[in-house]
């Protein structure tokens, strides 16, 4: 070949390189990953999603939600009790998007309405416990079920409310039926446990047994799963996402793996529920469904986001699996669990899977002496 034919090539192999190196720095912007693996979950629409309320934004987790909210620039009203903790905690408007911090009392039906008056969706990340600062975790929850029952908790009648409020809303949006969900509640895997059969809990040992569902401190499964029931009698548009274990030191950006029937046992990082939280927001084959998730570490999560996973999940209204069902997802689900010995019911309040690996005490004490003040759920606000 002529020394004119060998260059063009070359120019035209490094105009191809070029190329190929913009499209994978697209894609790499378009998953929005932040780390190796990072979120592959699709933003909002704007179309349809532009202002979203968060209840208890000043949570761990709440608070993970407006700030992934803000970064795929949607708009956000905060919902707290405490406003000087939310300017601590939260962050401020940008060119992008705005924030917008409301007192708000989630016990009231009025200052919800007014919370949410313009929004477009709400995400529930709150719990019913006061936090007020210094105060006895225990003397705090002896007095307030003193006056309410579980059943009468803030979760129970927020959520509630919250739902209510969106109700005249679910219209048609842009000439489209929109069968998105307007109230995403945080809930927690394990809430059903509780008031399984005692046959039941047998055959599902390794999630029956495990410490939360021991222990079920002041019965705060009870008051979630009765939060749950309100919400799906509602006739709102919903989505109900029950995390496994909450834990900070798991590597977020990890590949989630839903199921259904409360079944779930494992880890997940908080940043990563709360990008499950707000991808929820534009992914209609979650709305009418309850399902938990935990995350597989070391696996990247799926490109096209959790739709197509949640797609296999059926309705609520489907009722509850058949224990054929929930054992073959039991099955699987036991095999994921983190640890050598990857026995979640061995397990102590407070105590991790490496801790159980290596026979060390967990922070809380041993199994069945654990210390039920420090296991106390804590709040958000």
């Amino acid at each position: 070949q002529s020394p004119g034919n060998i260059e063009d090539r070359n120019k035209m192999m490094k105009y191809m390189r070029r190329i190929n190196l913009l499209l994978f720095v697209t894609v790499l912007s378009y998953s929005g990953k932040e780390n190796n693996f990072g979120s592959a979950l699709s933003a909002p629409s704007p179309a349809k999603v532009q202002k979203v309320a968060v209840a208890g934004a000043t949570g761990r987790t709440g608070s993970l939600v407006v700030e992934e909210l803000m970064n795929r620039g949607v708009n956000v009203v905060a919902m707290v009790r405490d406003l000087e903790k939310a300017k601590e905690i939260l962050p401020s408007s940008s060119d992008e998007c705005s924030i917008t911090v409301k007192k708000c009392d989630l016990s009231s039906e009025n200052d919800i309405r007014s919370a949410v008056e313009g929004c477009d969706a709400a995400i529930w990340c709150a719990t019913g416990f006061s936090d007020a600062p210094g105060a006895n975790i225990i003397a705090q929850l002896q007095k307030m079920f003193g006056i309410m029952t579980p059943r009468r908790s803030i979760d129970a009648m927020g959520v509630s409310y919250l739902a209510n409020a969106f109700l005249s809303r679910e219209k048609e949006v842009n000439g489209e039926e929109d069968n998105l969900a307007k109230v995403v509640m945080l809930s927690s895997a394990g809430v059903t446990r509780p008031r399984w059969s005692d046959e039941k809990k047998e055959m599902f040992a390794g999630c029956a047994d495990i410490p939360i569902v021991r222990l079920n401190p002041f019965g705060i499964l009870d008051v979630k799963a009765d939060s749950e029931e309100k919400l799906r009698q509602s006739n709102v548009n919903y989505s109900i996402f029950r995390p496994g274990g909450l834990n900070d030191n798991w590597p977020s950006g990890s590949r989630p793996v839903f199921s259904q029937g409360d079944i779930a046992v494992g880890r997940i990082n908080r940043k990563d529920v709360a990008t499950i939280l707000v991808d929820i927001l534009t992914t209609p084959e979650a709305t009418g469904k309850t399902f938990e998730g935990v995350a597989l570490a070391g696996y990247p999560p799926a490109v096209e986001g959790i739709g197509k996973a949640l797609s296999r999940l059926q309705p609520d209204t489907a009722g509850i699996p058949s224990n054929e069902v929930l054992s073959a997802s039991y099955n699987a689900m036991q095999q994921l669990l983190p640890g050598e010995k990857q026995d979640a019911a061995a397990l102590a309040m407070g105590q991790t899977y490496e801790q159980l690996d290596k026979d060390e005490i967990g922070r809380l004490g041993k199994r069945g002496q654990e210390n039920a003040e420090a296991a106390a759920p804590r709040p958000s606000s």
